[in-house]
This record gives C-alpha cells, sequence and structure tokens, in this order.
C-alpha cells in the first residue's frame, strides 16, 4: 500500500509539473496585458493591474481588433464545417467502399507526414496561384488554404471513428432500403457524434489560431487576430502591452470551445481505447 501511495504521489507531481509547463506561458501572457510597457520592460512580476492595453485594443478610435476576429471567425467557421464535412464522406469511403488496407495506410500515414509540413513551404507555391486565380486577400482563398492544411489530420481522426462504427448496422440499415446519404446521416454520424465534435473543435482551433499562411495571403481586409498580434511589433516600437492584451482576448473563443466540449474530445479521442 505504501508503494502505491509513492506512486500516485509522483504521478499528481509530474502531472502538476506538466501543468505548470502548459500554464505559466498563459498565465504570463494575460499577466503582461494589464502591465505597462515600463513594468514588463522592467520585467516586474509584482505590479498594479492597468487596463489601458486592452482600452486601447478594444476602444482606441484605430482599433482593428473587431474587425481582424471577425474575419477569424467566419474563415475558422466555414473551414471547419467544409473540412469535417469532407473528412467525415472520406473517411466512409476509405473504411466502407472496400480499398485495398495498405492504400488506406498509406493515404492515412501521408495525412500525418503532410500534417507535420510546415505551411511556409507551401505558401511560397500558393501565392502566385492565388495572384492569378485572384484569391489572395480573399476569404475563399483562405479558407481553400486551411482546407488543405487541416483536411489530412480531420480525414485520419474520421476515418479512425467511422472504423469503429459496427458493420452490422449498416448491413441492417442496407437490408431495410437505406440509400447511402441516409445512412450516413441516420446512422453514421450519431453513434460519432463525440469524435465529429472533437475533431470540429480541433479543426476551429487549429484555424483560428493559424499565422504563416494568414500572414502571407491576407491584406487588411481579411487579416485574423494572429497577424493583428504580429502588427504591433512595428519598425521603431514594439507594443508589448497591446501585444499581450490582443493575444489574451484571443484565447477567449478557443477556451470556450474547449470548456463547452471538454466532454466530447475526452470520449471522441478516446474511442475505441477500451475495445
Amino acid at each position: 500500500m505504501k508503494i502505491n501511495r509513492t506512486n500516485l504521489g509522483i504521478e499528481h507531481f509530474f502531472l502538476i509539473l506538466v501543468a505548470c509547463f502548459v500554464l505559466v506561458p498563459f498565465i504570463w501572457i494575460v499577466a503582461a496585458g494589464f502591465k505597462t510597457q515600463i513594468s514588463l520592460l522592467q520585467g516586474e512580476i509584482f505590479f498594479t493591474p492597468n487596463l489601458a492595453s486592452f482600452r486601447e485594443v478594444l476602444f482606441s478610435k484605430t482599433t482593428e481588433f473587431f474587425s481582424n476576429a471577425w474575419n477569424s471567425t467566419i474563415i475558422a467557421v466555414i473551414s471547419t464545417f467544409l473540412i469535417v464535412f469532407s473528412a467525415t464522406l472520406g473517411g466512409y469511403a476509405m473504411e466502407r467502399m472496400q480499398c485495398p488496407r495498405w492504400l488506406i495506410h498509406t493515404l492515412l500515414g501521408w495525412s500525418v507526414v503532410f500534417h507535420m509540413i510546415p505551411p511556409i513551404t507551401l505558401v511560397a507555391a500558393w501565392f502566385p496561384i492565388y495572384r492569378e486565380l485572384g484569391l489572395d486577400n480573399t476569404y475563399s482563398g483562405m479558407v481553400l488554404a486551411h482546407m488543405a492544411l487541416h483536411l489530412p489530420m480531420a480525414l485520419w481522426l474520421m476515418a479512425n471513428f467511422i472504423h469503429d462504427v459496427p458493420i452490422e448496422l449498416e448491413e441492417a440499415a442496407r437490408i431495410d432500403g437505406c440509400s447511402t446519404p441516409y445512412l450516413i446521416w441516420k446512422i453514421i454520424v450519431p453513434l460519432i457524434a463525440p469524435g465529429l465534435a472533437a475533431t470540429a473543435i480541433l479543426m476551429f482551433i487549429f484555424s483560428w489560431n493559424e499565422f504563416t499562411v494568414a500572414l502571407n495571403m491576407t491584406a487588411k481586409q481579411t487579416s485574423t487576430v494572429p497577424v493583428a498580434i504580429a502588427k504591433f511589433a512595428q519598425g521603431y516600437e514594439i507594443k508589448y502591452g497591446e501585444m499581450a492584451a490582443t493575444a489574451a482576448l484571443a484565447l477567449i473563443p478557443a477556451l470556450l470551445f474547449l470548456l463547452l466540449g471538454q466532454r466530447h474530445i475526452v470520449k471522441g479521442l478516446t474511442t475505441g481505447a477500451l475495445k
């Protein structure tokens, strides 16, 4: 019993250590938003909270935060919907259309490898194509770029969720005369709802936080929140307070999605783990 308590104490220690490692940068950013420029540059740990940076970001006449947040929301919502929709159909086709298993494993493996490719290596090719097609500085261009970046990971996730659905349920529905669209909508989607929600939340966060493509493919009219944060680093001045305040505000949508969908994320990402 003593050994178990010792092991439990060690596990708790490492969990607390990992939690601190993850949370400290977020706490530092939020705290920096309440500091003055002088307090930030002096590295003060104890300070008097100041709302000047948040007022500048939210209420100044020159602020573009709400426009940037609106752009991020449109791009993230549309790209997330299209990614999840496409990944569900693609995952179903891979798992249920009698594709060779080696082909499925190759495609899924490539999807993971593609997700690891730095986006900057793709932007160099996309930029002249977008300029030629008139897609630069447009919502459509950003949505297509985000789909290209994040669809492989969503396809890998959805294919695994669909793989865990018993084939007998589909066979019974086929005997009753279900068409493929009706089967996917009424049988598959309800069964993989936790995985669907987990994938949607992850894709939204990926899209909301995407910086490299947005920096190179957008202008003032379509720039997103991550680009707005980078613009506080100007040629002769770096507005650390406004940068930290904008970053803290940008955390809110992703944090809300995580809190509201935490149960679905855990259930979705652990589906099949106990089988």
